[in-house]
């Protein structure tokens, strides 16, 4: 009986029967289904994984007219730092490394951001960034987003002004923790939209908010706030990717607009920020590295095409380490990521990746 090549969670490399392959795809959506209480991937959609999983070649790609935009997530830094994981550390600045993607990589968007990438630190030097940004838009076409997390985890104890969360919940002090919470909120958005107006005075092409809600509900409401005023008081567009499948209670008394933001799913979360004004929004699906690639892929798809059907805004999964079907590990296998890319682009009817 023929077996085909495909990974683990983890990277690891396995072989699996059609019929395996088959049954973890149907466990996989079954998966996503359930928990998310959206529809099962259908026999067409199983048929074009199935396709996919047994192509021969190692890197698989888009049939024409199904090829799809790509933002990033400060894909610059790649080039020219050394993160102790993928990057590369080539000792050029971020306006040429963005140009090398631009022109040799041919990439859609190109990105600047703190090598922290958060709000909190790139506050004081966003002056140092306006530079940046007004000399990589004079030598770059490809838009270029200008990319931070809201992190309300920099404005806990011991590094910000207010109490820490996990701690004051160990000692039994819910109320203070949500409050903890619900004050690093108010300086996340503080901090995000002085950001963004910097941006707009010197003609940024967009704001890009990444992994929001690493720090649970309050970071998400945050973000969402902070794209509200973005969206009113300047021309950013913005493009909000998330940190989870669904949004972690560490608050759970927190609502958008009437809605409980804890425990939400990606179609449910990109209704929220279609509301706030988001232009772009950037689903994540998280990786079981326990589990086949197969069945990691089809709850990927699944998640995602919910997604895709909900929306009225595009939709770019995040697809990279431990997200969106692809392996926990530093360096993605290709063989990997082109199949989850297809799978998401040409199943769950992604707009970008």
């Amino acid at each position: 009986m023929k077996k085909y090549l495909t990974r683990m969670g983890d990277g690891s490399r396995v072989e699996m029967t059609k019929e395996e392959l088959l049954r973890d795809f149907e466990l996989g959506s079954k998966d996503a289904a359930g928990r998310g209480k959206i529809p099962e991937l259908t026999s067409e959609d199983y048929d074009k994984l199935l396709e996919i999983f047994t192509s021969p070649f190692r890197i698989v790609a888009v049939e024409p007219g199904n090829e799809i935009v790509m933002t990033d997530d400060a894909g610059q830094m790649r080039l020219n730092t050394d993160q102790m994981n993928s990057g590369i550390s080539i000792m050029i600045d971020p306006t040429v490394s963005n140009m090398v993607h631009e022109r040799c990589f041919c990439c859609d968007t190109v990105t600047l951001g703190h090598v922290d990438y958060s709000f909190k630190p790139i506050k004081p030097i966003v002056s140092t960034y306006q530079v940046m940004y007004e000399t990589m838009s004079q030598n770059l076409i490809a838009p270029v987003f200008f990319g931070a997390m809201p992190n309300l985890g920099t404005y806990y104890y011991p590094d910000g002004p207010c109490g820490n969360p996990s701690d004051l919940f160990q000692a039994g002090k819910l109320d203070e923790a949500r409050k903890a919470q619900e004050d690093a909120m108010e300086f996340a958005i503080k901090d995000g939209t002085f950001i963004a107006e910097k941006l707009d005075e010197i003609g940024c092409d967009g704001f890009n908010l990444d992994t929001v809600g690493a720090a649970g509900d309050a970071d998400v409401l945050a973000s969402l706030r902070t794209v509200e005023y973005i969206k009113k008081n300047t021309k950013l567009s913005v493009e909000v990717g998330m940190a989870g499948e669904f949004i972690l209670g560490m608050h759970g008394g927190l609502e958008y607009k009437g809605t409980r933001l804890a425990g939400l799913y990606p179609h449910q979360q990109v209704k929220l920020f279609e509301e706030a004004g988001c232009d772009i929004f950037g689903p994540v699906v998280n990786t079981n590295s326990g589990k086949s690639m197969p069945w990691n892929i089809a709850r990927a798809v699944t998640f995602i095409k919910a997604c895709s059907e909900a929306a009225n805004i595009p939709i770019h999964p995040n697809v990279g380490m431990g997200v969106g079907g692809v392996p926990v590990c530093e360096v993605p296998p290709i063989d990997c990521v082109t199949r989850a890319s297809k799978a998401i682009a040409e199943i769950a009817k992604a707009d970008g990746l």
